[in-house]
């Protein structure tokens, strides 16, 4: 993916904010707004958001429970299967 074609200035989105919306819509990538020649914002489709938010929480309960195995806090799986059903019949 090349991004040279995702970076619009301020001025563009300004005067072109709908265009900017279908582009956005459309292509599933995001525009990156510049001001005075830097990236300052991203704009994305909600649904490219949502599934960024829902990677970045699967990963954050990766690593937390990497940090548990290496803290020595872990049990076989069906331990923890028996302790999940017992919760659920509760």
């Amino acid at each position: 993916m090349s991004l040279a074609n995702q970076i619009k200035s301020i001025s563009y989105l300004k005067s072109s904010t709908a265009e900017a919306v279908r582009t956005v819509q459309d292509s599933s990538l995001p525009l990156f707004i510049t001001q005075n020649g830097e990236v300052k914002i991203v704009v994305q489709d909600i649904r490219e958001y949502e599934r960024t938010q829902e990677t970045l929480a699967l990963l954050k309960i990766l690593a937390l429970g990497e940090d548990d195995v290496a803290c020595g806090n872990k049990s076989s799986a069906e331990h923890t299967f028996k302790r999940v059903r017992s919760r659920a019949q509760r």
